[in-house]
């Protein structure tokens, strides 16, 4: 028990994940741990991809969706073991940080999974917090790589799938005012300003609003 993912334990309150949401990809050929970390996940609202082999993950290939996201892997998987899963998705192009999780834990193995570039390595059983922890590092990697990655033609096009409307409500929040405020210079509602506000976002492939003014700034200049 103790709050490991065997455990079946949820932090208090269960957000629904947003459209927005940050993806973790969960690769494991056991059911039971799928479920569990699907539950934990969830539970403090991320969005989940749940697969039962590698080989699943890198036939579907690249999604949108995973603009911001991470994997959480069992190092040691009939047919595919964890490292050559990694590479793989290297080669595939879908560069997302990776956990790894083990029954069969070692000091060799750690190493060699963190000389490859993994966030971290849980041996089972782990405790909630520590595989939370690890996935928000996780999130956070991934989030720098996606900043830097756009680079300034990507950002005009981005830009350019804008509608006027759309740009105005971003020109509002990068100055820094509020719904309301970019409401009443706009003469619209104050719903209607988050929905375009939302919207940008998502077009923009941004999470949060310092990121937006960094896009800006790029875009600027």
């Amino acid at each position: 028990m103790d709050g490991t993912v065997f455990a079946g334990s949820r932090p208090g309150g269960t957000p629904a994940p947003t459209s927005t949401a940050p993806t973790v990809i969960v690769v494991d050929d056991d059911p039971l741990v799928r479920s569990s970390l699907d539950s934990l996940f969830r539970s403090v609202g991320f969005a989940t991809r749940l697969h039962s082999s590698p080989r699943e993950v890198l036939d579907a290939g690249p999604n949108a969706q995973d603009d911001l996201a991470c994997v959480v892997t069992d190092v040691r998987m009939p047919g595919f073991g964890g490292f050559e899963f990694q590479a793989a998705l290297s080669a595939k192009g879908m560069n997302l940080p990776v956990i790894f999780m083990t029954g069969h834990g070692d000091i060799p193995m750690g190493v060699r999974a963190m000389k490859a570039g993994a966030v971290d390595f849980l041996s089972k059983p782990f405790r909630d917090q520590d595989m939370l922890d690890a996935v928000n590092a996780a999130i956070e990697r991934a989030r720098v790589t996606q900043a830097a990655s756009l680079g300034s033609a990507d950002a005009q096009a981005r830009y350019g799938a804008l509608t006027p409307r759309e740009r105005e409500v971003m020109a509002g929040v990068v100055r820094g005012l509020l719904n309301k405020q970019i409401a009443g210079e706009l003469g619209i509602a104050e719903i209607t300003v988050k929905l375009h506000r939302s919207s940008v976002m998502r077009k923009l492939g941004v999470q949060r609003v310092p990121d937006l003014v960094r896009l800006a700034e790029r875009l600027a200049g």
